[in-house]
């Protein structure tokens, strides 16, 4: 492991001076200084000092003299302090003049000239520069921010009597260059963005219920490629502000509130994905008590059966308001729905089937409250930066931070009245939990000419920056982390390594296998999708992988082949290479050339972090395939048998050589039918994203067949020409 002092200096920017960094090597010299003098820690019931009284011995019991060094703790202290106010006053400076220049940039893009290529291409070029400086200086803030912590924690080890990293540690997060929202200047960037592409906004849909059939796809994302990642979108998608928002910050509170019953059954369908299941919330936006409220149901259906799962939800608008007062009235069956409903054609002038679908929705999600009995269950809470053309729903890009799941069970919701805790009482450990990942969902208009992603969608997903999490889901998440004694089954990505201490720290412990399982995951499906973990397991996990989608093909991890750990080592990548087919990959051997389930692939494997869509039948198909084959065997087999059994013994040598040059080739067919069975199904069982069938193992069957016919047929040839030659000698 590289010492962090090493690492500090390898990752010092060349645009910053050396100085402008945590003075790491002299702070850790002064703690190595008071180490060596052991000092005593101070008795906090002593109340009164005497100014003539020398000071106290050491831990030791031996008194300091005038050998001993003169730092004291008083030192650290200072040098702490000092390297604080430097990195704070540093980024400051350089925030400061990152705004300067971004003003700029503004000024000249409102002057420019739609078609002006060559200005726009400067500015453009300018734009990189700042947002690139933006980025080099979230890295200066994050190296500096883990070195204090280091220090500290070398010094609490060192000289546990003086602890003082908690204290510190509160008082860094307290600081503008920690604590500071710098968002506005992805704000205004984006804006810049968004000029320089000529960006037009949609025609807004009005509809009074909207549908959305789209196609989801969710990673995980790690807090210091936050920026990073948001500046991959902008450059291509405007930020897109909702009206409530004040324009200052990139991103804008939500909070949803999901229920279910006593016995989740609506997250046992979800995580189940039962066709039809269903996800009920509400959900508002902005900080405060909410004033509008969105009541919003997701319908999963299988894609196989040539459907899309839809979100259907209420519209809020100035002349149709579902306040936060209504929300009783709805869960209580009371609303007003023939009066919304001539609100709407009188105010709005909606037509009559827009009214209906309206009205028909409204009463589903009535009825499912009263018929499930559903109650307040799970509330996720974070910021959401959402990145889209204004109502162009082509691509969509949402990123979610500062992520939690706050539990909504165990108060008294006063029949309806109450449907959220009461934000000024405090929550227990085992009430939310922190998640420490970001989260990015990607949002593709399904069908037509969109339903490929286009190409910097595609590059983002390489960058190593994404994790993938197949079907990751809040509210499955914060339902089996806070309610654990509720739920039968749990999600596969509990397992992951890299979630593991947000799990334990609420209290969620249960849910999770012990440090020294034998598998490092739980039973059942979750050891089946053990691939599927991002950063690995607690048996063998992966915290500096690289991210890894769909788009990335398998690896294997072998001593003689590129491992996963060195693939994604090098830093200077921007984007992750694809690497060559699974047929290509795996040809470490003969058998494993002529035949994949003969190679190491089924062994040491690194599948992406997603799954090959099946379908039902996928499973009949592969039990007929195998009697395909097992029949061909078998036919050959009856030929071979016939072919013996009605030789003659004389003159016999040609059709004996025959029948038993078919007998094992007939064999061959019957085990390549059981070996390519058994391997098709254990894809299928765990569905690694791949090719699935065999190109080679038909085409060598099939050309040794053919060599038996083709050599069978020259000594046929032989025979009937020496025959006709004898024949003809005979006459």
């Amino acid at each position: 492991m590289v010492k962090f002092g090493l690492r500090l200096d390898q990752n010092k920017s060349n645009e910053y001076p050396s100085d402008a960094y945590v003075d790491y090597d002299k702070l850790k010299e002064i703690i190595h200084v008071l180490a060596k003098k052991k000092l005593a820690g101070a008795d906090i019931n002593f109340r009164e000092v005497s100014l003539t009284a020398p000071p106290p011995t050491n831990a030791a019991g031996r008194q300091f003299t005038a050998a001993d060094s003169p730092i004291t703790e008083e030192d650290f202290y200072n040098c702490i302090d000092s390297n604080l106010s430097k990195v704070e006053n540093f980024t400051l400076q350089k925030v400061t003049e990152l705004r300067s220049q971004i003003a700029s940039l503004e000024k000249e893009v409102n002057g420019v000239s739609i078609d002006d290529e060559k200005a726009k291409d400067a500015i453009r070029d300018r734009a990189d520069a700042a947002a690139k400086a933006f980025l080099t200086l979230e890295k200066y803030v994050n190296i500096n921010f883990m070195a204090f912590h280091k220090i500290l924690k070398k010094h609490d080890k060192n000289l546990p009597a003086h602890a003082c990293k908690q204290f510190y540690i509160n008082r860094m997060h307290n600081q503008a260059w920690v604590r500071g929202d710098y968002s506005d200047v992805v704000v205004r960037l984006s804006s810049i963005y968004s000029a320089l592409r000529n960006d037009h906004t949609a025609e807004e849909n009005k509809d009074a219920a909207q549908s959305f059939l789209r196609s989801t796809t969710k990673y995980w994302v790690r807090t210091e490629d936050v920026s990073k990642v948001k500046y991959a979108v902008l450059k291509h998608l405007p930020v897109f502000l909702q009206k409530t928002s004040t324009g200052e910050s990139d991103s804008q509170l939500t909070n949803s509130v999901y229920f279910d019953n006593d016995q989740l059954e609506l997250y046992h369908g979800r995580l189940d994905k039962t066709p039809g299941a269903i996800a009920f919330r509400l959900r508002w936006y902005g900080a405060g008590d909410p004033k509008t409220v969105f009541f919003e149901r997701k319908t999963h259906r299988d894609t196989w059966t040539g459907e899309a799962s839809a979100k259907e939800r209420f519209i809020v608008s100035p002349c149709m308001k579902v306040d936060e007062s209504e929300v009783k009235a709805v869960l209580n069956d009371q609303y007003p729905i023939e009066q919304k409903r001539a609100e709407m054609k009188a105010k709005k002038g909606a037509t009559d089937a827009e009214c209906d679908d309206w009205e028909k929705l409204v009463r589903e999600m009535v009825q499912v409250v009263q018929v499930k009995q559903l109650v307040p269950t799970m509330r996720t809470q974070y910021m959401r930066t959402a990145f889209q053309i204004p109502f162009d729903a082509t691509v969509r890009i949402s990123l979610d931070t500062n992520l939690c799941m706050i539990s909504e069970r165990g108060y008294d919701t006063q029949g309806g009245a109450k449907w959220f805790r009461d934000p000024d009482k405090p929550l227990a450990p085992n009430e939310i939990t922190r998640f420490p990942h970001a989260v990015l969902e990607v949002k593709l208009e399904l069908g037509g000419a969109n339903s490929e992603p286009p190409q910097w969608v595609t590059d983002l997903q390489n960058s190593g920056m994404l994790y993938e999490v197949h079907k990751f889901s809040k509210f499955i998440h914060g339902c089996a982390v806070l309610l654990p004694e509720y739920v039968r089954s749990v999600p596969y990505w509990i397992d992951d390594a890299s979630i593991r201490n947000s799990i334990l720290n609420s209290g969620g412990g249960r849910i999770l296998v012990p440090v020294d399982h034998q598998t490092g995951v739980g039973p059942g499906a979750n050891e089946m999708y053990n691939h599927l973990l991002p950063f690995g397991n607690v048996k063998n996990p992966k915290l500096e992988t690289k991210g890894r989608t769909a788009n990335t093909v398998a690896m294997i991890e072998t001593s003689n082949k590129t491992t996963a750990a060195n693939y994604y080592a090098d830093d200077d990548n921007d984007n992750i290479e694809m690497m060559m087919g699974v047929q290509g990959c795996c040809e470490d051997t003969c058998a494993g050339w002529l035949f994949p389930f003969c190679s190491g692939y089924n062994t040491e494997v690194l599948a992406p972090t997603s799954v090959q869509k099946i379908e039902p039948k996928i499973f009949l198909a592969n039990e007929r395939t195998f009697l395909h084959w097992l029949h061909a065997g078998v036919t050959l087999y009856t030929i071979a048998a016939g072919i013996l059994a009605f030789a003659s013994e004389s003159h016999s040598v040609g059709a004996h050589w025959y029948a038993m040059a078919l007998l094992p080739i007939s064999l061959g067919f019957c085990l390549y039918a059981l070996h390519l069975f058994l391997w098709r199904a254990e894809k299928i069982k765990t569905r690694v994203p791949g090719r699935w069938d065999d190109s080679r193992g038909p085409l060598m069957l099939g050309s040794i067949l053919a060599g038996v016919l083709f050599v069978n047929f020259v000594m046929k040839c032989r025979e009937i020409r020496r025959y006709n030659e004898i024949m003809a000698h005979e006459l």
